[in-house]
Protein backbone atom coordinates (compact mmCIF):
# COMPACT_ATOMS: atom_id res chain seq x y z
CA UNK A 1 0.00 0.00 0.00
CA UNK A 2 0.95 3.73 -1.06
CA UNK A 3 2.41 5.58 2.52
CA UNK A 4 0.22 8.38 1.64
CA UNK A 5 -3.12 6.25 1.66
CA UNK A 6 -5.53 7.46 4.35
CA UNK A 7 -7.95 4.67 5.34
CA UNK A 8 -11.25 6.03 6.36
CA UNK A 9 -11.05 3.16 9.48
CA UNK A 10 -8.35 1.47 11.06
CA UNK A 11 -9.00 -0.94 13.50
CA UNK A 12 -6.80 -2.31 15.77
CA UNK A 13 -7.55 -6.03 16.38
CA UNK A 14 -10.07 -8.50 15.10
CA UNK A 15 -11.80 -9.99 18.25
CA UNK A 16 -15.53 -9.43 18.82
CA UNK A 17 -15.82 -6.22 18.87
CA UNK A 18 -13.28 -5.23 15.79
CA UNK A 19 -14.54 -7.98 13.37
CA UNK A 20 -17.95 -6.46 14.11
CA UNK A 21 -16.77 -3.00 13.54
CA UNK A 22 -14.91 -4.24 10.21
CA UNK A 23 -18.30 -5.79 8.59
CA UNK A 24 -21.13 -2.56 9.40
CA UNK A 25 -18.19 -0.58 8.48
CA UNK A 26 -17.59 -1.94 4.82
CA UNK A 27 -21.14 -2.25 4.44
CA UNK A 28 -21.70 1.32 5.08
CA UNK A 29 -19.28 1.94 1.95
CA UNK A 30 -15.97 2.48 3.75
CA UNK A 31 -12.64 1.71 3.37
CA UNK A 32 -11.18 -0.51 6.10
CA UNK A 33 -7.66 -1.77 7.07
CA UNK A 34 -7.48 -4.22 10.36
CA UNK A 35 -4.29 -4.61 11.94
CA UNK A 36 -3.90 -8.01 14.15
CA UNK A 37 -0.76 -8.79 15.80
CA UNK A 38 -1.26 -12.24 15.61
CA UNK A 39 -1.36 -14.47 12.40
CA UNK A 40 -3.72 -16.18 10.16
CA UNK A 41 -4.89 -19.16 10.82
CA UNK A 42 -6.34 -22.13 8.77
CA UNK A 43 -8.31 -25.53 10.78
CA UNK A 44 -4.73 -27.31 9.82
CA UNK A 45 -2.91 -24.52 11.27
CA UNK A 46 -4.16 -25.44 14.84
CA UNK A 47 -1.95 -27.37 17.32
CA UNK A 48 -3.08 -31.40 17.53
CA UNK A 49 -2.59 -30.93 21.42
CA UNK A 50 -1.13 -28.03 23.89
CA UNK A 51 1.88 -29.43 23.88
CA UNK A 52 2.69 -28.19 20.58
CA UNK A 53 3.85 -25.27 22.47
CA UNK A 54 5.04 -23.11 19.02
CA UNK A 55 1.30 -23.51 17.27
CA UNK A 56 -0.59 -22.88 20.23
CA UNK A 57 1.60 -20.09 22.75
CA UNK A 58 2.00 -16.55 22.02
CA UNK A 59 5.76 -16.30 22.89
CA UNK A 60 7.09 -14.38 20.14
CA UNK A 61 10.28 -13.64 21.27
CA UNK A 62 11.02 -17.61 21.90
CA UNK A 63 9.50 -18.28 18.01
CA UNK A 64 6.11 -19.21 19.33
CA UNK A 65 3.16 -17.16 17.54
CA UNK A 66 0.36 -19.30 18.28
CA UNK A 67 -3.45 -18.52 19.49
CA UNK A 68 -3.11 -18.77 23.37
CA UNK A 69 -1.64 -15.97 25.61
CA UNK A 70 -0.75 -16.00 29.44
CA UNK A 71 0.12 -13.43 31.14
CA UNK A 72 0.98 -13.27 34.95
CA UNK A 73 0.91 -9.91 36.86
CA UNK A 74 1.32 -9.42 40.31
CA UNK A 75 -2.55 -9.68 41.32
CA UNK A 76 -3.94 -11.86 38.60
CA UNK A 77 -2.95 -14.11 35.74
CA UNK A 78 -4.79 -13.23 32.11
CA UNK A 79 -5.74 -15.88 29.43
CA UNK A 80 -6.35 -14.31 26.06
CA UNK A 81 -6.36 -14.91 22.72
CA UNK A 82 -4.27 -13.50 19.46
CA UNK A 83 -4.59 -13.77 16.01
CA UNK A 84 -6.87 -13.01 12.84
CA UNK A 85 -10.24 -14.05 15.19
CA UNK A 86 -9.19 -12.77 18.07
CA UNK A 87 -10.34 -14.47 21.58
CA UNK A 88 -12.64 -16.00 19.42
CA UNK A 89 -10.12 -18.81 18.34
CA UNK A 90 -9.70 -19.85 22.20
CA UNK A 91 -12.44 -19.16 24.02
CA UNK A 92 -15.16 -21.55 25.03
CA UNK A 93 -17.98 -20.77 22.78
CA UNK A 94 -20.56 -20.02 25.42
CA UNK A 95 -22.88 -17.11 24.31
CA UNK A 96 -24.72 -16.00 27.50
CA UNK A 97 -26.38 -12.97 28.07
CA UNK A 98 -26.50 -11.81 31.25
CA UNK A 99 -29.05 -11.19 34.05
CA UNK A 100 -30.63 -7.41 34.83
CA UNK A 101 -27.76 -7.20 37.21
CA UNK A 102 -25.69 -6.17 34.46
CA UNK A 103 -27.83 -3.71 32.91
CA UNK A 104 -29.12 -1.79 35.88
CA UNK A 105 -24.93 -1.84 37.41
CA UNK A 106 -24.63 1.56 38.67
CA UNK A 107 -21.48 2.01 37.43
CA UNK A 108 -23.23 2.72 33.54
CA UNK A 109 -26.91 2.60 34.50
CA UNK A 110 -27.05 6.66 35.14
CA UNK A 111 -26.03 6.70 31.28
CA UNK A 112 -28.62 5.12 29.75
CA UNK A 113 -31.57 2.00 29.87
CA UNK A 114 -29.05 -0.50 28.71
CA UNK A 115 -31.47 -3.20 28.69
CA UNK A 116 -33.68 -1.40 26.31
CA UNK A 117 -30.37 0.14 24.28
CA UNK A 118 -29.39 -3.82 23.78
CA UNK A 119 -32.49 -5.52 23.47
CA UNK A 120 -32.28 -5.45 19.69
CA UNK A 121 -28.22 -6.60 19.30
CA UNK A 122 -28.08 -9.13 21.03
CA UNK A 123 -30.39 -11.41 18.47
CA UNK A 124 -28.36 -10.33 15.74
CA UNK A 125 -25.31 -10.94 17.76
CA UNK A 126 -26.57 -14.88 18.45
CA UNK A 127 -27.59 -15.29 14.60
CA UNK A 128 -23.93 -13.56 12.99
CA UNK A 129 -21.96 -16.25 15.96
CA UNK A 130 -23.99 -19.05 15.54
CA UNK A 131 -25.72 -19.20 18.98
CA UNK A 132 -27.54 -23.51 19.18
CA UNK A 133 -27.93 -25.69 22.17
CA UNK A 134 -25.34 -28.01 22.57
CA UNK A 135 -26.95 -31.62 21.68
CA UNK A 136 -26.17 -34.36 24.01
CA UNK A 137 -25.07 -34.78 27.44
CA UNK A 138 -20.75 -36.11 28.71
CA UNK A 139 -19.57 -37.72 31.19
CA UNK A 140 -18.90 -34.13 32.91
CA UNK A 141 -22.24 -32.93 32.44
CA UNK A 142 -23.76 -36.13 34.70
CA UNK A 143 -21.63 -35.48 37.17
CA UNK A 144 -21.94 -31.88 37.47
CA UNK A 145 -26.33 -32.96 37.28
CA UNK A 146 -25.47 -34.88 40.00
CA UNK A 147 -24.08 -32.18 42.28
CA UNK A 148 -26.97 -30.24 41.54
CA UNK A 149 -29.48 -32.15 42.71
CA UNK A 150 -28.01 -33.11 46.09
CA UNK A 151 -28.06 -29.17 46.74
CA UNK A 152 -31.13 -28.51 44.51
CA UNK A 153 -29.43 -26.32 42.54
CA UNK A 154 -30.96 -25.35 38.64
CA UNK A 155 -28.86 -27.43 35.84
CA UNK A 156 -28.86 -26.25 32.41
CA UNK A 157 -26.79 -26.51 28.81
CA UNK A 158 -25.79 -23.53 27.45
CA UNK A 159 -26.12 -21.88 23.64
CA UNK A 160 -22.31 -22.23 21.89
CA UNK A 161 -21.10 -21.29 18.79
CA UNK A 162 -20.65 -24.40 17.09
CA UNK A 163 -21.95 -26.16 13.66
CA UNK A 164 -23.82 -29.20 14.80
CA UNK A 165 -24.34 -31.06 11.40
CA UNK A 166 -23.00 -34.44 10.83
CA UNK A 167 -19.83 -35.15 12.47
CA UNK A 168 -16.87 -34.64 9.87
CA UNK A 169 -18.94 -33.85 7.08
CA UNK A 170 -18.30 -31.02 5.31
CA UNK A 171 -21.11 -28.82 3.86
CA UNK A 172 -22.09 -25.61 1.74
CA UNK A 173 -22.50 -22.52 3.89
CA UNK A 174 -25.29 -23.52 6.58
CA UNK A 175 -25.56 -19.85 8.15
CA UNK A 176 -25.51 -17.08 5.42
CA UNK A 177 -27.59 -18.48 2.34
CA UNK A 178 -24.54 -19.52 0.31
CA UNK A 179 -22.02 -16.03 1.61
CA UNK A 180 -20.40 -18.00 4.09
CA UNK A 181 -17.45 -20.54 4.32
CA UNK A 182 -18.10 -24.45 4.11
CA UNK A 183 -18.52 -25.33 7.35
CA UNK A 184 -17.69 -29.41 8.69
CA UNK A 185 -20.15 -30.79 11.51
CA UNK A 186 -18.55 -30.87 15.17
CA UNK A 187 -17.20 -34.16 15.82
CA UNK A 188 -17.18 -33.36 19.55
CA UNK A 189 -13.25 -33.94 20.02
CA UNK A 190 -12.97 -31.13 22.61
CA UNK A 191 -10.15 -29.55 21.23
CA UNK A 192 -12.52 -25.84 20.92
CA UNK A 193 -9.51 -24.05 22.84
CA UNK A 194 -6.66 -25.04 21.37
CA UNK A 195 -7.89 -24.10 17.91
CA UNK A 196 -10.69 -26.13 15.89
CA UNK A 197 -8.87 -28.54 13.71
CA UNK A 198 -12.51 -29.42 12.48
CA UNK A 199 -13.89 -26.43 11.62
CA UNK A 200 -16.72 -26.70 13.31
CA UNK A 201 -16.14 -23.59 15.79
CA UNK A 202 -18.44 -20.28 14.73
CA UNK A 203 -14.80 -18.04 14.93
CA UNK A 204 -14.73 -14.71 13.95
CA UNK A 205 -13.22 -15.30 10.41
CA UNK A 206 -16.05 -17.78 9.88
CA UNK A 207 -18.74 -15.58 10.06
CA UNK A 208 -17.88 -11.20 10.87
CA UNK A 209 -14.49 -11.02 8.75
CA UNK A 210 -15.23 -13.74 6.18
CA UNK A 211 -18.27 -11.81 5.25
CA UNK A 212 -16.39 -8.35 5.25
CA UNK A 213 -13.46 -9.38 3.61
CA UNK A 214 -15.83 -10.55 0.40
CA UNK A 215 -17.20 -6.79 0.71
CA UNK A 216 -13.47 -5.56 0.51
CA UNK A 217 -12.06 -5.06 3.92
CA UNK A 218 -8.33 -5.66 4.68
CA UNK A 219 -6.61 -7.14 6.82
CA UNK A 220 -2.76 -6.76 7.80
CA UNK A 221 -2.18 -10.00 10.17
CA UNK A 222 1.14 -10.19 12.07
CA UNK A 223 1.12 -6.44 12.27
CA UNK A 224 0.68 -4.45 15.76
CA UNK A 225 0.45 -1.27 16.14
CA UNK A 226 3.00 0.54 18.74
CA UNK A 227 1.73 4.12 18.39
CA UNK A 228 -1.09 6.37 17.62
CA UNK A 229 -0.56 10.55 17.02
CA UNK A 230 -2.87 12.59 15.92
CA UNK A 231 -2.09 13.56 12.12
CA UNK A 232 -1.00 17.42 11.80
CA UNK A 233 -3.58 19.99 10.56
CA UNK A 234 -2.04 20.07 7.13
CA UNK A 235 -2.80 16.52 6.33
CA UNK A 236 -6.66 17.02 8.30
CA UNK A 237 -8.14 15.45 10.85
CA UNK A 238 -7.06 11.15 11.23
CA UNK A 239 -4.32 9.80 13.06
CA UNK A 240 -0.74 8.60 12.18
CA UNK A 241 -1.00 4.89 13.36
CA UNK A 242 3.20 3.15 13.63
CA UNK A 243 2.85 -0.52 12.92
CA UNK A 244 5.90 -2.92 13.23
CA UNK A 245 5.79 -5.99 11.40
CA UNK A 246 6.32 -9.50 13.26
CA UNK A 247 8.11 -6.74 15.44
CA UNK A 248 10.72 -5.78 13.29
CA UNK A 249 9.39 -4.20 9.71
CA UNK A 250 8.28 -0.24 11.19
CA UNK A 251 5.43 0.57 8.42
CA UNK A 252 3.42 4.27 8.87
CA UNK A 253 -0.59 4.18 7.89
CA UNK A 254 -2.99 6.79 8.29
CA UNK A 255 -6.86 6.95 9.02
CA UNK A 256 -9.65 9.48 9.12
CA UNK A 257 -10.83 7.32 12.04
CA UNK A 258 -9.75 4.75 14.68
CA UNK A 259 -10.82 1.56 16.44
CA UNK A 260 -9.41 0.21 19.25
CA UNK A 261 -10.36 -3.39 19.55
CA UNK A 262 -7.17 -5.20 21.07
CA UNK A 263 -8.39 -6.38 24.01
CA UNK A 264 -8.34 -5.15 27.38
CA UNK A 265 -4.58 -5.92 27.87
CA UNK A 266 -3.97 -4.15 23.63
CA UNK A 267 -6.21 -1.48 24.39
CA UNK A 268 -5.53 0.16 27.55
CA UNK A 269 -1.41 -0.23 27.18
CA UNK A 270 -1.57 1.49 24.20
CA UNK A 271 -3.54 4.23 25.52
CA UNK A 272 -1.35 4.85 28.53
CA UNK A 273 1.67 4.73 26.91
CA UNK A 274 -0.07 7.26 24.19
CA UNK A 275 -1.12 9.83 26.88
CA UNK A 276 2.29 9.62 28.00
CA UNK A 277 3.65 10.59 24.87
CA UNK A 278 3.35 14.44 24.28
CA UNK A 279 3.12 13.64 20.63
CA UNK A 280 -0.07 10.85 20.73
CA UNK A 281 -2.79 11.48 23.12
CA UNK A 282 -1.95 13.59 25.91
CA UNK A 283 -5.13 14.53 26.69
CA UNK A 284 -6.66 11.20 27.40
CA UNK A 285 -8.73 11.13 30.45
CA UNK A 286 -7.16 9.94 33.90
CA UNK A 287 -9.65 6.99 34.12
CA UNK A 288 -7.76 5.02 31.29
CA UNK A 289 -6.87 1.79 33.40
CA UNK A 290 -9.56 2.02 35.91
CA UNK A 291 -12.04 0.05 36.93
CA UNK A 292 -10.69 -3.37 35.53
CA UNK A 293 -12.66 -6.50 36.59
CA UNK A 294 -12.70 -9.97 36.70
CA UNK A 295 -15.43 -12.47 36.71
CA UNK A 296 -13.65 -13.58 39.85
CA UNK A 297 -12.59 -17.11 38.65
CA UNK A 298 -11.95 -19.81 40.09
CA UNK A 299 -10.18 -22.17 37.96
CA UNK A 300 -10.00 -26.40 39.67
CA UNK A 301 -8.90 -29.16 37.81
CA UNK A 302 -10.30 -32.99 39.03
CA UNK A 303 -8.17 -35.42 37.67
CA UNK A 304 -10.13 -39.17 38.36
CA UNK A 305 -8.31 -41.86 39.42
CA UNK A 306 -10.90 -43.88 36.96
CA UNK A 307 -8.57 -45.00 33.79
CA UNK A 308 -12.45 -46.13 31.91
CA UNK A 309 -13.24 -42.42 31.83
CA UNK A 310 -13.68 -39.77 29.05
CA UNK A 311 -13.82 -36.28 30.01
CA UNK A 312 -12.62 -35.17 26.70
CA UNK A 313 -15.64 -35.97 24.65
CA UNK A 314 -17.66 -32.66 23.69
CA UNK A 315 -17.23 -28.89 22.90
CA UNK A 316 -15.41 -26.46 25.73
CA UNK A 317 -18.23 -26.18 27.81
CA UNK A 318 -21.71 -28.44 27.62
CA UNK A 319 -23.36 -27.64 31.17
CA UNK A 320 -23.70 -25.30 33.81
CA UNK A 321 -24.87 -24.50 37.18
CA UNK A 322 -26.13 -21.37 38.81
CA UNK A 323 -25.77 -21.02 42.71
CA UNK A 324 -27.32 -18.03 42.89
CA UNK A 325 -27.91 -14.43 41.23
CA UNK A 326 -24.16 -13.69 40.93
CA UNK A 327 -22.23 -17.31 40.70
CA UNK A 328 -22.11 -20.43 38.65
CA UNK A 329 -19.74 -23.24 37.60
CA UNK A 330 -19.27 -24.89 34.41
CA UNK A 331 -16.88 -28.08 33.69
CA UNK A 332 -14.09 -26.94 30.80
CA UNK A 333 -12.14 -30.08 28.74
CA UNK A 334 -9.09 -29.94 26.24
CA UNK A 335 -8.62 -32.48 23.59
CA UNK A 336 -7.25 -36.16 23.89
CA UNK A 337 -3.21 -35.18 24.46
CA UNK A 338 -3.54 -31.81 25.65
CA UNK A 339 -2.31 -32.36 29.10
CA UNK A 340 0.01 -29.32 29.18
CA UNK A 341 -1.51 -27.85 32.56
CA UNK A 342 -0.51 -30.62 34.63
CA UNK A 343 2.88 -29.62 34.55
CA UNK A 344 1.16 -26.09 36.47
CA UNK A 345 -0.62 -28.14 38.89
CA UNK A 346 -0.24 -27.97 42.78
CA UNK A 347 -2.51 -29.43 45.70
CA UNK A 348 -5.94 -27.25 46.02
CA UNK A 349 -5.80 -25.05 49.26
CA UNK A 350 -7.60 -22.59 51.15
CA UNK A 351 -5.41 -19.29 50.68
CA UNK A 352 -3.87 -17.43 52.92
CA UNK A 353 -0.48 -15.84 53.32
CA UNK A 354 2.51 -17.18 51.55
CA UNK A 355 3.47 -19.52 54.35
CA UNK A 356 0.23 -20.91 54.97
CA UNK A 357 -0.36 -21.64 51.64
CA UNK A 358 2.62 -23.48 51.54
CA UNK A 359 2.15 -25.02 54.63
CA UNK A 360 -1.26 -25.67 53.30
CA UNK A 361 0.09 -27.67 50.14
CA UNK A 362 3.07 -29.44 51.80
CA UNK A 363 0.41 -30.89 54.75
CA UNK A 364 -2.38 -31.81 51.68
CA UNK A 365 0.58 -33.61 49.78
CA UNK A 366 1.66 -35.24 52.97
CA UNK A 367 -1.83 -36.64 53.67
CA UNK A 368 -2.23 -37.73 49.87
CA UNK A 369 0.91 -38.57 48.04
CA UNK A 370 -0.52 -41.18 46.26
CA UNK A 371 -3.33 -39.31 45.05
CA UNK A 372 -1.54 -36.23 44.23
CA UNK A 373 1.61 -37.95 42.37
CA UNK A 374 -1.79 -40.35 40.70
CA UNK A 375 -3.35 -36.91 39.21
CA UNK A 376 0.42 -35.63 38.08
CA UNK A 377 1.25 -38.46 36.39
CA UNK A 378 -1.74 -39.89 35.02
CA UNK A 379 -2.03 -41.59 31.90
CA UNK A 380 -4.47 -39.95 29.21
CA UNK A 381 -4.58 -36.77 31.54
CA UNK A 382 -6.66 -34.77 29.79
CA UNK A 383 -8.75 -37.73 29.44
CA UNK A 384 -9.73 -37.70 32.96
CA UNK A 385 -9.35 -34.19 33.60
CA UNK A 386 -12.11 -31.37 34.03
CA UNK A 387 -11.39 -28.48 34.61
CA UNK A 388 -13.84 -26.55 36.78
CA UNK A 389 -14.80 -22.99 36.01
CA UNK A 390 -16.42 -21.05 38.96
CA UNK A 391 -17.22 -16.89 38.48
CA UNK A 392 -19.09 -14.96 40.39
CA UNK A 393 -19.43 -10.71 40.46
CA UNK A 394 -18.81 -10.17 44.00
CA UNK A 395 -14.53 -9.00 43.45
CA UNK A 396 -12.63 -8.85 40.95
CA UNK A 397 -11.25 -4.67 40.94
CA UNK A 398 -8.59 -3.65 39.58
CA UNK A 399 -6.71 -1.06 38.07
CA UNK A 400 -3.98 -0.83 35.30
CA UNK A 401 -0.57 1.17 34.97
CA UNK A 402 2.44 1.41 33.12
CA UNK A 403 5.16 -0.12 35.13
CA UNK A 404 7.92 -3.03 35.76
CA UNK A 405 6.65 -6.44 36.00
CA UNK A 406 7.34 -9.92 34.74
CA UNK A 407 4.22 -9.91 32.77
CA UNK A 408 6.57 -7.80 30.35
CA UNK A 409 9.79 -9.28 31.38
CA UNK A 410 10.59 -6.62 33.61
CA UNK A 411 10.44 -3.79 31.40
CA UNK A 412 8.21 -1.19 31.27
CA UNK A 413 4.91 -2.08 30.60
CA UNK A 414 1.47 -2.93 31.94
CA UNK A 415 1.02 -4.30 35.17
CA UNK A 416 -1.52 -4.03 38.42
CA UNK A 417 -2.32 -2.90 41.09
CA UNK A 418 -5.45 -3.65 43.81
CA UNK A 419 -8.21 -0.84 43.44
CA UNK A 420 -11.30 0.22 45.58
CA UNK A 421 -13.70 -2.78 46.04
CA UNK A 422 -12.92 -6.52 46.66
CA UNK A 423 -9.83 -7.83 45.27
CA UNK A 424 -9.62 -11.01 42.87
CA UNK A 425 -9.73 -14.05 45.05
CA UNK A 426 -7.04 -17.16 44.53
CA UNK A 427 -9.64 -18.62 46.34
CA UNK A 428 -13.35 -18.96 47.01
CA UNK A 429 -15.21 -21.55 49.49
CA UNK A 430 -18.02 -22.35 47.87
CA UNK A 431 -15.69 -23.05 44.44
CA UNK A 432 -13.61 -25.50 46.94
CA UNK A 433 -16.91 -27.25 47.71
CA UNK A 434 -18.35 -27.49 44.88
CA UNK A 435 -15.33 -29.18 43.49
CA UNK A 436 -14.74 -31.63 46.10
CA UNK A 437 -18.57 -32.95 45.20
CA UNK A 438 -17.78 -33.17 41.64
CA UNK A 439 -14.69 -35.55 42.79
CA UNK A 440 -16.88 -37.71 44.64
CA UNK A 441 -19.25 -38.29 41.72
CA UNK A 442 -15.81 -39.08 39.24
CA UNK A 443 -13.51 -40.67 41.99
CA UNK A 444 -10.79 -37.07 41.41
CA UNK A 445 -8.77 -35.50 42.86
CA UNK A 446 -9.06 -31.60 43.22
CA UNK A 447 -5.73 -29.35 41.96
CA UNK A 448 -5.20 -25.47 41.33
CA UNK A 449 -2.88 -23.62 39.07
CA UNK A 450 0.80 -23.44 40.86
CA UNK A 451 0.16 -19.64 40.33
CA UNK A 452 -2.86 -19.95 42.95
CA UNK A 453 -1.40 -22.39 44.84
CA UNK A 454 1.75 -21.07 45.19
CA UNK A 455 1.35 -17.22 44.76
CA UNK A 456 -2.17 -16.86 45.67
CA UNK A 457 -2.54 -15.00 42.45
CA UNK A 458 -5.98 -15.77 40.71
CA UNK A 459 -6.74 -16.33 36.83
CA UNK A 460 -8.92 -15.12 34.32
CA UNK A 461 -10.19 -15.39 30.77
CA UNK A 462 -13.09 -12.26 31.50
CA UNK A 463 -10.78 -9.13 31.87
CA UNK A 464 -13.04 -6.47 31.09
CA UNK A 465 -12.98 -2.39 31.71
CA UNK A 466 -10.15 0.08 31.83
CA UNK A 467 -11.57 2.25 29.14
CA UNK A 468 -15.45 2.67 30.61
CA UNK A 469 -18.04 5.01 29.30
CA UNK A 470 -18.50 8.06 31.63
CA UNK A 471 -20.95 11.46 31.41
CA UNK A 472 -17.44 13.55 31.02
CA UNK A 473 -13.91 12.40 30.92
CA UNK A 474 -13.45 12.82 34.79
CA UNK A 475 -15.80 9.83 34.82
CA UNK A 476 -14.81 7.60 32.04
CA UNK A 477 -12.54 7.11 28.86
CA UNK A 478 -15.77 6.90 26.52
CA UNK A 479 -19.07 8.25 25.49
CA UNK A 480 -22.07 5.74 25.28
CA UNK A 481 -21.37 5.90 21.52
CA UNK A 482 -17.34 4.48 22.28
CA UNK A 483 -15.79 7.26 21.25
CA UNK A 484 -12.99 8.59 23.02
CA UNK A 485 -13.46 11.98 25.11
CA UNK A 486 -11.18 14.83 23.46
CA UNK A 487 -10.08 12.73 19.96
CA UNK A 488 -12.32 12.85 17.59
CA UNK A 489 -12.34 9.87 15.31
CA UNK A 490 -11.15 7.96 17.58
CA UNK A 491 -13.05 4.77 19.76
CA UNK A 492 -12.83 1.78 21.74
CA UNK A 493 -15.10 -1.17 20.88
CA UNK A 494 -13.75 -4.62 22.92
CA UNK A 495 -14.01 -6.09 26.55
CA UNK A 496 -12.29 -2.49 27.56
CA UNK A 497 -15.08 -0.31 27.33
CA UNK A 498 -17.55 -2.86 29.04
CA UNK A 499 -18.20 -0.92 31.52
CA UNK A 500 -20.11 -3.41 34.60
CA UNK A 501 -19.05 -7.09 35.22
CA UNK A 502 -21.87 -9.27 33.26
CA UNK A 503 -20.67 -12.54 35.77
CA UNK A 504 -20.37 -14.36 32.46
CA UNK A 505 -18.62 -15.14 29.18
CA UNK A 506 -18.77 -11.70 27.73
CA UNK A 507 -18.57 -12.85 24.37
CA UNK A 508 -22.17 -12.49 23.11
CA UNK A 509 -22.32 -8.98 25.01
CA UNK A 510 -19.19 -7.26 23.64
CA UNK A 511 -20.62 -8.22 19.73
CA UNK A 512 -23.85 -6.95 20.91
CA UNK A 513 -22.20 -3.27 22.35
CA UNK A 514 -20.24 -3.08 18.83
CA UNK A 515 -23.64 -4.08 16.73
CA UNK A 516 -24.91 -0.89 18.62
CA UNK A 517 -21.86 1.04 18.30
CA UNK A 518 -22.27 0.72 14.62
CA UNK A 519 -25.70 1.94 14.35
CA UNK A 520 -24.40 5.87 15.70
CA UNK A 521 -21.68 5.56 12.23
CA UNK A 522 -23.77 6.94 9.30
CA UNK A 523 -23.06 5.60 5.69
CA UNK A 524 -20.48 6.97 3.52
CA UNK A 525 -21.38 9.99 1.90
Amino acid sequence: MAKQRVWDWAIVGSGFGGSVSALRLVEKGYRVVVLEKGRRFRPQDFPKSNWDLRRWMWRPKLGMRGLFKMTVFPHVTVLSGVGVGGGSLVYANTLPTPGSDFFEAPSWAHLGDWERELAPHYPTARRMLGATPYPGMTEADRALQAVARKRNLPFSQPDVAVYFGEPGKTVKDPYFGGEGPDRTGCTHCGGCMIGCRVGAKNTLDKNYLYLAEKRGLTIWAEHEVTAIRPLPESEGPGYRLEVTERGRVKRVLRARNVILSGGVLGTVELLLRMREDPAGLPLLSPRVGSFVRTNSEALLGVTSRRKDIDLSRGVAITSIVHTDAHSHIEPVRYPKGSSFFRILSAPHIQGGPLPVRLAQAVSAFARRPLDYLGAAFASRWAERTAVLLYMRTLEGHLDLKLGRAWAQGFVRGLTTRLAEGPAPLATIPEASELARDFAKEIDGVVQSLLTETVLGIPTTAHILGGACMGKDPDEGVINTDHAVFGYPGLFVIDGAAVSANPGVNPSLTITALAERAMTKIPAKA
